[in-house]
């Protein structure tokens, strides 16, 4: 999912350069999506892992 906020930035910064206004802001608006969601994930999973008491 990583990949896809990754790609989504990427987009959002082409289209940002080349002028394109609208398609900039809607990549940039998936790709901030991806990326909380992304951080969301993230932190669940830690927590889970530390509740279980595994080690790294």
């Amino acid at each position: 999912m990583l990949s896809w906020a990754l790609i989504f930035l990427v987009l959002a910064l082409i289209a940002g350069v080349l002028g394109f206004g609208g398609i900039a802001g809607a990549s940039a608006g998936i790709a901030k999506i991806l990326f909380v969601v992304f951080l969301i994930g993230l932190v669940i999973s830690a927590v889970m892992r530390a509740a279980s008491g595994r080690t790294p």
